[in-house]
């Protein structure tokens, strides 16, 4: 008997036109590190009291599909979850400028399929949207980035869709871009960074309603982006940030060992929260500066993302 090993495993999507149904067409593989994707069911007891103590009804109720999709961020690949997670759409009109992808308010879907190959049995996860991204950049690692999709519903098949084959593009790392930080509305300077970490909040829910045990739609709250920086405390700048309530203005950027992808991750306005210094041995001291996206009038958006422009 054979056991579905997750070397033999592959993960593809196509995105939706009605929300929750797989429209025609090829799949596209995905490069990914882990996923946790998954049906749930909620459980409906009976409240009946027995003398003999025992219950008498357990049911199945509603139904939805969940997880984390781990990757590791590179050019192409992931543009369209990039849209779901800020539920915008990729502006490519500027003239020999980057395409550029600002928060929007349009909820996007796609079916996801999960292929355990060497057992031939395939899961596919329907109205699937990014509640959350988060997003790691640091020495040492490439752009980890963690889409947490929330769905309505999930079917399994002993046949396969059929999938466009994973491209080859590289993942960007932390030594192939910089990060400034500056006032807004002013001059940024590169800022001696030790981590970045921030996430995309969308806060998607599943709407149950009677005569149907899975979602007919999906809700959504605010875009709220929160993330935290480290750095080393060199001098009393980003200290005061803090201390004095600067508004401030981030831009960070990544690429590939090919110099030719650069994406940029930009916060026109920011409120730092913290800033935390402690001595934790006797090497250098890192700065902890949790901070929050906030709306700029200016840029119209509270994050934005480039891309080297497309034709």
């Amino acid at each position: 008997m054979a056991f579905a090993q997750g070397s033999r495993s592959g993960l593809s999507y196509l995105k939706e036109v009605t929300f929750g149904t797989t429209p025609a067409g090829n799949f596209q593989a995905l490069a990914y590190n882990t996923h946790s994707l998954n049906l749930s069911k909620d459980r409906v007891q009976g409240n009946e009291i027995q003398p003999d103590r025992m219950l008498r009804v357990d049911r199945h109720g509603n139904r939805q599909s969940a997880g984390d999709v781990v990757v590791d961020l590179r050019a192409d690949d992931f543009d369209e979850w990039l849209e779901a997670a800020m539920f915008g759409t990729w502006d490519t009109t500027p003239v020999a400028s980057p395409d550029i992808l600002k928060t929007g308010v349009d909820l996007q879907t796609f079916s996801i399929e999960d292929a355990a190959n060497d057992i031939a049995q395939y899961r596919v996860f329907t109205g699937c949207s990014v509640s959350s991204m988060a997003v790691s950049i640091a020495p040492n690692q490439m752009v980890t980035t963690t889409f947490s999709m929330v769905g309505k519903d999930m079917t399994v098949s002993g046949t396969g869709k059929t999938v466009d084959a994973v491209s080859t593009n590289q993942p960007f790392d932390a030594y192939s871009g910089d990060m400034q930080i500056g006032d807004v509305g002013g001059a940024t300077s590169k800022a001696i960074v030790t981590g970045l970490e921030f996430t995309v909040d969308n806060a998607i829910n599943p709407t149950f309603v009677v005569g149907d045990d899975s979602t007919p739609q999906l809700e959504y709250g605010m875009s709220t982006i929160e993330g935290t920086l480290t750095a080393y405390f060199e001098d009393a700048d980003l200290l005061n940030r803090f201390l004095n309530e600067t508004e401030s203005e981030m831009i960070v950027s990544v690429d590939d060992p090919s110099g030719a992808n650069l994406y940029t991750f930009g916060f026109p306005r920011i409120k730092v929260n913290g800033a935390d210094v402690p001595v934790d041995g006797p090497t250098s001291r890192i700065i902890t500066m949790p901070f929050v996206a906030i709306y700029d009038d200016t840029t119209g958006t509270n994050m934005y993302i480039e891309r080297p422009e497309t034709v």
